[in-house]
């Protein structure tokens, strides 16, 4: 049987979770969750988001801790050895390379727009947004796309402060990081909501997040739901296999995992709340994506008091989300180039963070010099590597893991690993494992296929 010797641990539980919730709080919380809530039914998708994040999202954070714990490993590793205690077939390593992969593609093009928000950090700090008007706005962040180098230049920092952090190990790098930047995040986060409600049309803000209006919901909003809370949690991506690989024994995951959840919809809630206030209060529009974050709310902050500090704490904020997620991402590639080519860390580090750079190149160019280059389906390369990680590899991965825990696996390892002593809880956890959660990521699979 492979070997499930473990090189490190996190020090604390508390030390873990942090990384954790670093991991999957990122930009996506913080500009789709609450533009997508409010768009599609306000506080009746917040209902049904919640309902998918119990359902559906806990319980495959649940079984990705459990099988990275378990095997001790880089995800492929870790699947391959979880195959075996259960002498299932080797081809379930797959599960670990899809997300490993997956995890990979998406920091390549995620530094690219991590990329932007250090550019904007710059531009904030240096010249602020004073009275900036929409067409000075959208100008400003038509310059950024439409230059190779300056995205070359954020885009390179980006991934290399990603890189310095995860080549100091598990303790010093991404704990101790973790460990800085994510109550900073929250206390920054704090101060923005408070902002937001004293400037911003607070009010607003609150009935576009949590009017309910059930006459919105249908079965495609629902299912934009659930697919919400599945990516937004950070599952199948290799990076929780990853992070429970490190985990100590006596920690409870399925505990944890409801931690995990709780505080990174808490985040996408209170971004909601210090955003949109400030968006209705200066009459814009809340639109989706880059327009929003790069776009309007520079607009606002330049009309608001105090809008340049507030400006600069904002995309402050957003790196650090940005940073904390890159991190988790690059984990599992590096944790596996570390132990199959008996490399040291900053020797495997340097290996698939210049990998990614080379192929996030290609995501660059698709904004400027190739992006009349669209070789399928009308797609650019960044287009491409979004649609196949986030539409094929990430659901395909999401549902293997929960089919091998619900099915292929021994309900004695199960209870061995997950140690849930209400037996009620646990039949609820498996009944979900089997059932639930595959046949909604299937739904969610289907649908991005169509």
């Amino acid at each position: 049987m492979t070997q499930t010797t473990l090189r490190e641990q996190w020090s604390s539980r508390t030390g873990f979770i942090l990384a954790a919730i670093g991991g999957a709080v990122g930009l996506g919380n913080i500009w789709k969750f609450p533009y997508v809530a409010g768009s599609s039914g306000g506080g009746a998708f917040v209902i049904i988001y919640l309902v998918a994040v119990a359902l559906v999202a806990v319980p495959i954070l649940t079984a990705e801790l459990m099988l990275g714990r378990s095997g001790r490993r880089s995800p492929p590793t870790a699947m391959l050895i979880n195959a075996e205690k259960e002498n299932r077939s080797r081809w379930w390593s797959g599960v670990g390379w899809i997300g490993a992969g997956a995890g990979f593609l998406i920091l390549s093009f995620y530094s690219v727009v991590g990329g932007w928000v250090l550019d904007y950090v710059f531009v904030s700090v240096t010249n602020g947004f004073s009275e900036v008007e929409p067409a000075g706005a959208q100008a400003r962040f038509g310059s950024l796309l439409s230059s190779p180098l300056r995205m070359m230049l954020g885009f390179t920092i980006f991934l290399g402060i990603t890189g310095i952090i995860i080549s100091a190990g598990l303790r010093n790098g991404i704990e101790r990081a973790t460990g800085i930047l994510m109550p900073a995040l929250f206390l920054m986060l704090l101060a923005l909501t408070a902002y937001s409600a004293v400037e911003g049309d607070f009010a607003a803000g609150l009935r576009f997040l949590f009017a309910v209006d059930f006459g919105r919901i249908n079965p495609n909003i629902m299912l934009v739901a659930v697919g919400q809370a599945f990516f937004s949690i950070g599952v199948s991506m290799g990076l929780m296999m990853a992070y429970g690989a490190y985990l100590p024994r006596n920690v409870s995951i399925p505990r944890t995992a409801i931690v995990i959840a709780g505080a990174d919809t808490l985040v996408a809630i209170m971004a909601g709340l210090a955003i949109f206030p400030l968006v209705f209060a200066n009459g814009l529009v809340s639109g989706e994506g880059p327009g929003l974050i790069f776009v309007t709310l520079p607009i606002a902050f330049g009309n608001m008091p105090a809008g340049s500090l507030f400006g600069a704490l904002f995309f402050l904020l957003l790196l650090f989300a940005a940073v904390t997620s890159s991190i988790a991402i690059l984990e599992p590639a590096v944790a596996w180039v570390e132990e199959r080519r008996g490399l040291n860390r900053k020797a495997s580090t340097a290996i698939v963070t210049c990998s990614a750079w080379l192929l996030g190149i290609g995501s660059v160019l698709s904004f400027n010099l190739w992006a009349e280059v669209k070789p399928i389906a009308g797609k650019t390369f960044f287009d491409l590597v979004d649609y196949l990680t986030a539409n094929l590899m990430m659901p395909v991965g999401g549902m293997l893991i929960a089919l091998f825990a619900g099915w292929f696996m021994r309900r004695s390892a199960l209870e061995d690993e997950l140690r849930i002593n209400n037996s009620w809880l646990f039949q609820t956890w498996w009944l979900l494992i089997r059932t639930v959660a595959p046949l909604a990521i299937a739904g969610i699979l289907v649908t991005n296929l169509l």
